[in-house]
Order: structure tokens, then sequence, then C-alpha cells
């Protein structure tokens, strides 16, 4: 199942995502939400009619750095031994269709396509065996860097942290088991021309050791956020950029960037 957050005449809900053509797609609005136990309304409205949120409001994005070879080594950097985390805060969450604000102290932007796990409910210290009951499914995320600043600044918080920086979206794809996800194309194109082209197949470490990894030190809740790593070809934005990432059996997380207010 695909779960969507969206608005309509001022009211945020839920809905199943019904339908295989782009234009005729649908809603079928939830009652409840997704984290909880939930049922479908049977009220039904055109995809069209309504504003795509982000998927999930998450406390926290917890994001891996690095986790996949060859995008280690075009910048550079060594490939980690143990998974290599850091944190994108809440307000640095925006949904599809929404605009990438370029930061005004950076003067080099760049994209990062992820697949992103959402997990479904709390949970500390998960086995190895359990990890697929604590996530509720999968979607699209740009880990967007300011990549002069992480240079700079030696650390992460403002370069991949501030406002506009993590795209999420357009949905929830529920349907995806551990070993699909595991193995999923994923590409990033830049006003229609492709920048990068991988499969999740060849991240370092699996979604198992990333929610093994950071579950042992910190609590997960409903809605949370993690970002499994890039594939190699990541590069420049600039103002007036559209940029999409796309993920097999997921769908295609569009933004635009503009010039920041």
């Amino acid at each position: 199942m695909r779960i969507a957050r969206f608005s309509i005449d001022g009211n945020v809900a839920f809905g199943a995502v019904e339908g295989d053509k782009q234009d005729e797609l649908v809603l079928d609005i939830i009652k409840g939400i997704p984290f909880a136990d939930y049922e479908l309304s049977g009220t039904k409205v055109p995809l069209s009619k309504v504003r795509l949120l982000p998927p999930v409001l998450p406390n926290k994005v917890v994001a891996f750095g690095r986790n996949y070879a060859e995008h280690a080594r075009e910048l550079g950097n060594e490939v980690p031994e143990a998974p290599f985390a850091f944190f994108k805060p809440s307000t640095s969450v925006i949904g599809p269709g929404d605009e990438i604000r370029y930061p005004s102290f950076s003067r080099e932007l760049h994209h990062e396509a992820e697949l992103a796990v959402v997990i479904g409910r709390m949970c500390r210290e998960v086995p190895r065996e359990r990890v697929k009951d604590v996530i509720l499914g999968y979607t699209c995320a740009n880990d967007v860097t300011a990549r002069d600043v992480q240079k700079r600044e030696k650390q992460w918080a403002r370069a991949k942290g501030f406002d506009s920086s993590c795209p999420l979206g357009p949905w929830v794809e529920t349907g995806l088991d551990l070993a699909r996800a595991g193995d999923l194309t994923i590409q990033l194109t830049v006003n229609g021309e492709q920048r990068q082209l991988g499969r999740t197949s060849e991240m370092i470490h699996s979604i198992e050791d990333l929610v093994v990894n950071i579950s042992e030190a910190m609590t997960l809740l409903p809605g949370d956020v993690i970002l499994t790593g890039t594939p190699a070809g990541v590069g420049p934005l600039n103002v007036g950029d559209e940029v999409a990432v796309t993920i097999e059996g997921i769908g295609t997380l569009t933004n635009k960037v503009v010039k920041r207010g």
C-alpha cells in the first residue's frame, strides 16, 4: 500500500494511493493514522485535487553517511568500517513539490538521492531478526548538502540541517519486504538529465545493520526516518533546477531549487 499525507480544503489527512496512471491516481482517505489501527473510509479524492505533504513528520531524521563505497571515494573519503550517523532536524523536512531554498551561507549545493526507511512503532535495541517488524515502509529522500560548508566547518549540522534540506516523498510504500528494499534501482535527475544511478544492494551496511546500530543508542519513534546513504554521482544544484529522485517500486520525489527569500 502507498500511504500519502495530504491537505485539502484546509484539512490534513492520510490516504491510500490507488491506481497506476499518474493522472488517474486517487486517495482513499484513512480513518485514523497509519501508525495505529486504521481503516479505509471509502471516501476518495483525486490526487490532482490535493496538495501532497511530507509523508510523515519525523521526531528525528537519522542519516547515514558514506554508505556507498563509490560515493565515499568520489569525495575523497575512506569507507567507514562501522555505520556513520548524523542528524537532520525535523525543520529540514519538506514534501513533494515543495521548494528547496538555496541557503545564503553556501555557494555549493549538492543533491544526494537516498532510500528512506520510515519507522512504524516505538522501538529500542531492535534485534536483527525483528527489524522488519518496526518498519512501516519506505520513501524517497534527497539529502541536500551545502558541500562547501560541510568541508569548511568539519561538522555537518549546518551543511545538512538547514531548512528544506530534507525533501521526502511522495508517499510511504508499505508493500516492500526487506529483501526487496535491499535491491532497488535508485536514480536522480536534474532538469531531466541523469546524475545518479545505483542500486540499494550497493549499500555497505544493510537496512538491518542501520536500524540495529542506531536503535542500540536511542529510542526510535513512529514516523522517525532513517536515510540509508547515497550512490555515486552527487553534484551541484543551482537556483531554478528541478531535481527528481526516483526509486523502483516507490515513486518519484520532485522539488525545485529557489533563491532563499
